[in-house]
């Protein structure tokens, strides 16, 4: 790109994060030169906001956070959500019967959000019992399956331990259509809702909007099939090296793996263009 970007704007796993869940040396240093240019840095993640505290430990400064696939715009620096698009109560419901009659046996939970990264106020992750995760997750609350979808969630999951995501999307999106956005971030029987034409592109319009700058002028980095969208609507958007197939496709560049600082060496020849 000709342009210094308005803003850069990164998954974490599989992306920022090594396999170990640490931002290298190489990395955070990538990073700081780009803030030190002005140029603001995004983190764009499926992750909740509760989850980023070592991520932002790791990159010695507090950026703003689109979490949850686009649903939720977070100030990690004053640990205020600014917004969330949820699941109505309804579409809740209706998704959930679906689930039921295309898949059987599958699990549900939902996420929330309150005003804080960790407000007690609000049981931000609840599941029906049984319900087996994807990743380590001691935060949750089990509750009856009619309870999971009594309030609007920014989130549902459905879950087969041991199932190909894709193959479980493949199944669900037809029939959800529009009335929901579905996507995945890991292939390990685990699919995520969330509302209609909620995604990491829609997040980080909203937060150039909130970071008065062009939003057609950012570089996105991810590696899986819920970073397409972003990817598509940046102005320059790289796959890691470990990415999805369907990621490469649609990047402009595919950059190195995770494990191998794929974040800090596109930034480091962008910004030596740039300066």
């Amino acid at each position: 790109m000709d342009r210094r970007p308005t803003f850069v704007a990164s998954d974490v796993d599989g992306t920022l994060i090594d396999d170990e869940e640490r931002v290298t040396a190489r990395t955070r240093a990538a990073v700081a030169a780009v803030v030190a240019s002005g140029t603001p840095f995004v983190l764009a993640t499926g992750r909740p906001p509760r989850w980023l505290a070592p991520v932002v430990d790791g990159l010695g400064f507090a950026p703003l956070a689109v979490c949850a696939n686009g649903a939720v715009l977070y100030d990690a620096g004053t640990d205020r959500v600014l917004s969330a698009s949820t699941l109505s109560v309804d579409t809740l419901a209706w998704i959930a019967d679906l689930v039921e009659y295309e898949l059987p046996g599958a699990g549900l939970a939902a996420e929330r959000v309150g005003a804080t990264a960790h407000d007690t106020a609000t049981p931000q992750f609840v599941s029906a019992p049984g319900y087996e995760h994807a990743w380590l997750n001691p935060e949750h609350t089990e509750m009856a399956p009619e309870d999971i979808l009594s309030s609007p969630a920014i989130k549902m999951l459905v879950r087969i331990p041991g199932a190909d995501s894709s193959a479980m999307a493949a199944v669900l999106r037809p029939l959800v259509g529009e009335r929901a956005d579905l996507t995945y971030s890991t292939n390990n029987g685990l699919i995520e809702i969330s509302a209609a034409g909620v995604t990491k592109a829609s997040g980080l319009r909203a937060a150039a909007t909130h970071l008065e700058v062009d939003a057609s002028g950012v570089v996105a980095f991810g590696d899986m099939p819920n970073d397409i969208p972003m990817l598509e609507m940046a102005e320059r958007g790289v796959a890691m090296g470990n990415a999805h197939l369907d990621v490469k496709a649609a990047a402009d560049e595919v950059t190195l793996a995770n494990t191998r600082d794929g974040v800090a060496h596109v930034l480091e020849r962008l910004w030596a263009n740039q300066l």
